[in-house]
Order: structure tokens, then sequence, then C-alpha cells
């Protein structure tokens, strides 16, 4: 099984007649996405690597049966593409966006609590289900299918883990990339929830990184609730205190909190073995299956 996506999953793409756009479509379609549609404001009538363009998702969505969108639109006008994405029939949005405003963002999350449309992202790589479906940009050659499940705050960390579990037969689940934002959609105790209640995910790596709390909440979720076993990994040790590193949200604030070490004594007292290196992670994945 997976969760969010599968091969029946159908797709439009926002943003689609863009470089950015236009080149993802196409590896997406290569990997097996089943790619319906797309969405530009005034591009309504073209089509891009053989997919029909629309003006507006909600036409999109309703003329092509489509239950998610993945969104390759430019950092100021991203905010009222999520918008209308929210606004349209979809049960899942992929936001790869990097850079949205804060405050645009501010405005999006309130209204992710109006509609039942889950969000994945901002500044993420997506989404993937090996075999069936990726949304976004992860490299699907180091992916295989099996009984792992992955959620990560790190596009980049994601993909160093997964091809150190594929190198030893540890296929995946789904993997999730929820970004490196300081507000995002779905959040780390949304998709260890998804995997807690997937039959087929036997065990989950949870890849964090210095900044906020996300990580240390995480923790007292799955000591509280997850039968699951879960090993983590935790980017950022050597940061200095004040300084954001790669991430909006990796930064350590004057106060102490969000730090490395913080967040691996939070998931070591909830039992969550955590590795010093991608390879390590993977050897406490072995053990736990």
């Amino acid at each position: 099984m997976s969760v969010l996506v599968d091969d029946d999953t159908r797709v439009i793409v926002q943003g689609i007649t863009g470089g950015e756009g236009k080149f993802h479509t196409e590896q997406m379609m290569e990997y097996g996405t089943n790619i319906v549609a797309g969405a530009v404001p005034g591009k309504g009538g073209q089509e891009v690597a053989g997919v029909p363009v629309y003006d507006t998702v909600e036409r999109a969505a309703r003329e092509e049966d489509a239950d998610a969108s993945v969104v390759f639109v430019p950092p100021a006008f991203a905010g009222d593409a999520l918008f209308e994405a929210l606004d349209a029939p979809l049960d899942l949005v992929v936001a790869i966006t990097e850079g949205i405003p804060t405050q645009d963002m501010s405005k999006v999350y309130k209204r992710l609590s109006e509609v039942d449309t889950r969000l994945i992202g901002p500044n993420c790589p997506g989404i993937i289900t090996p075999g069936e479906a990726k949304l976004g940009i992860l490299p699907g050659n180091i992916f295989t299918s099996g009984n792992v499940g992955l959620v990560s705050r790190s596009g980049t960390l994601t993909y160093q883990v997964v091809d150190n579990l594929t190198d030893r037969g540890l296929g995946q689940t789904t993997a999730i990339g929820i970004g490196g934002d300081p507000i995002i959609g779905t959040d780390f105790i949304d998709a260890l929830s998804l995997f807690e209640d997937d039959p087929d995910t036997e065990a989950v790596v949870m890849c964090g990184e210095i900044g906020g709390e996300d990580e240390e909440e995480a923790a007292a979720y799955i000591d509280e609730h997850m039968d699951t076993p879960v090993a983590g990994f935790i980017a950022g040790r050597t940061a200095p205190p004040g300084k954001r590193m790669g991430h909006a949200g990796a930064i350590v604030s004057g106060s102490g909190t969000g730090t490395a070490e913080s967040k691996i004594d939070a998931l070591n007292d909830a039992g969550v073995p955590v590795g010093d290196t991608p390879e390590e992670v993977a050897d406490n994945i072995e053990d736990l299956l």
C-alpha cells in the first residue's frame, strides 16, 4: 500500500507552461505519474507535453476528474495559486515553490483549516510512492517499493537516506518531503499518523533539522501514539546559534530551543534511535525490522 498518492492519482500541474513546470511535468510523466492537466491563467487551450492546459484549477479538476495538484509557480504568485487550488475539488496539493512570502503563507495556513484539502510544502521536493507516482522533483531512480515510510524536512537528506535504504534492499512505501519553511501544510505528526495507519509500512524514517520544535512535538507523538518503529536523523548539529542553515526554518533562536541536541534527546527519550549519518539511519532501520 501507500499513503496519499498511487497510480490512480490524477494530477494537475500549476505553472506547467514555465520552464520548471514543463521540465518536471515531463519527468513526472516519464516516471508514470498520471498528469491529466495543466493550469495557467490566460494559457487555456494550449498543450504541454500532450497535456491540455486550462485557465483555472477548478475547471481543470472538473474537466479531467483530477484529485491532486503540484505547484511550480514563482514565489510572488504562488500564494494565489495555492488559494486557487484549495478552492478546487482536490484532495491533495503539493507546493514545490521556494521563497513564498511568510505573510502569504499565513493566509494560506488559515484557509487550510477551512477546507478538506491537504497541502504538502511549500519549499519541498514533493511526494513519491515508488513505482506508482511522484509529485514533485524527487529523483525517482533511487526509490524502490517496499515497507519503509519516510518523512523529511530536507530534500537532499531524503535522497541520501533513501539511497542508503535502497542499497540495503529496504524499499519504501511512500516518501514525503514536508518542506523546510516555518509555515507548512503537512507536518511530521500528520505524516507519521498516515504511516501508523498504513498496514504495509513496517518502519518509518523521520529526518529533521535544527529550528523550531516540530521534531520535539513529533517525538512526543511517537512516544504516545505509535506502534510502528521509527528511526531518526537530525541535520545541523554544527550550526552556530542565530545563523540560518539552508532552510528558512532551520535557525536556532537565542533561547536555545530548536537545537540538534534537544531534538535528538527528545527522540531518544521516545525510543527513537538517531543516526549520525544517513548510513547509520539505514543500519537502525535494519535493526528495527
